[in-house]
C-alpha cells in the first residue's frame, strides 16, 4: 500500500446493522488473519465458506510485520521486501473483491503493519468478531515459543479456529 492508502476496504453487499451480542445463534462477523502462506490461504477459504453459509460478514486482516531483519542481513533489499508486501496486499484486494461478488457476502479487507498477534487482537475487538480463523504455523520454532494462533487461543476472548 502506498502512503496515505486506507487500511480498510469494503466489498460486496452491505450488512444491516444489528446490536452487538456475543453468543447469538451463529457468528455474524468472522475475522480471518492471512499472510500469504498456504495455511492462511486455507484459513481464508474456510472462513469465506463459513461466512457464506452463516450469512455473516467476513473481515480479512493482512498484517505485514515490520521486520528489523532487513537492516541486519547483508544484501537484503528493504525495498524489495516492501514491494513483495505491496504485491501480496494487491492480490488480496483482488481476491476479496472477487469473493464478495461471487459469494454475495460483505467482505472488509484490513491491511496493517506491526506485530501479527497484536494487530489481529485489535482488529477482532474493533470489528467485534464473533470468531477468529487463522492458519496453523508451519515454523518449527513456534512449537516451543508459541504461535500467533496459540496466543489468540490463550487470550480467550473469541472462539478461534486454527486451520491446518
Amino acid at each position: 500500500m502506498g502512503v496515505g492508502a486506507p487500511d480498510r476496504e469494503e466489498y460486496g453487499p452491505r450488512t444491516r446493522p444489528l446490536p452487538f451480542e456475543r453468543g447469538t445463534d451463529g457468528p455474524r462477523v468472522i475475522m480471518v488473519g492471512v499472510d500469504g502462506t498456504r495455511t492462511s490461504e486455507r484459513a481464508g477459504s474456510y472462513a469465506a465458506g463459513l461466512a457464506r453459509r452463516q450469512g455473516a460478514s467476513l473481515v480479512v486482516v493482512f498484517v505485514s510485520s515490520a521486520s528489523g531483519l532487513t537492516a541486519l542481513v547483508p544484501g537484503m533489499d528493504a525495498g524489495a521486501v516492501q514491494r513483495t508486501r505491496d504485491e501480496l496486499a494487491d492480490e488480496l484486494r483482488r481476491e476479496c473483491r472477487r469473493g464478495a461478488e461471487q459469494w454475495g457476502i460483505p467482505v472488509t479487507l484490513v491491511v496493517r503493519r506491526g506485530d501479527a498477534y497484536g494487530e489481529l487482537r485489535a482488529a477482532a475487538d474493533e470489528f467485534q468478531a464473533d470468531m477468529v480463523v487463522v492458519g496453523a504455523s508451519e515454523q518449527a520454532g513456534h512449537r516451543l515459543v508459541g504461535s500467533v494462533a496459540t496466543r489468540l487461543v490463550r487470550a480467550g476472548r473469541w472462539p478461534v479456529v486454527v486451520v491446518p
